[in-house]
């Protein structure tokens, strides 16, 4: 569930929001009748499926005039939380996945239906602006 989690809020930057996403997510695993090979595609399902409720959220408060009322929760890896919030929503995932996840890119580009090159290319782009503004704000 903390996987699910951190990926909710990485697309939603709500503490509320983001764990009303888990509970969704395990409901529909609870509810599927999906049978799966291996722990790794259950990992991955669950992967897919929060990010598509994350994306099905995030179109649905679009529509609406919601402004949230929470300050983001602090993460362990201190003030990298601010600087994640600053790239592009696929770069924050892939990242993710990369580094906190252990995923390959091949993987990753399995799980995000994207081909491997995009995410390589994403992956060092991501890299390389997290660094500029890593790099900004130490100065």
């Amino acid at each position: 569930s903390d996987m699910i989690f951190r990926i909710a809020y990485q697309y939603l930057f709500n503490n509320y929001d983001a764990e009303d996403i888990v509970q969704e997510v395990f409901v529909k695993l609870l509810t599927k009748k999906v049978i799966f090979k291996d722990e790794e595609h259950v990992k991955s399902w669950l992967i897919r499926v929060t990010i598509n409720q994350c994306l099905d959220y995030k179109k649905t408060m679009a529509k609406r005039s919601v402004v949230p009322i929470e300050i983001p929760f602090e993460q362990k890896e201190e003030g990298i939380l601010e600087e994640l919030q600053l790239l592009k929503e696929d770069e924050r995932n892939i990242l993710y996945l990369y580094y906190y996840e252990g995923y390959k890119i091949k993987e990753i580009a399995k799980i995000l239906k994207q081909k491997q090159n995009t995410i390589n290319s994403k992956l060092t782009r991501a890299r390389k602006k997290l660094k500029e503004i890593m790099e900004v704000k130490n100065e």
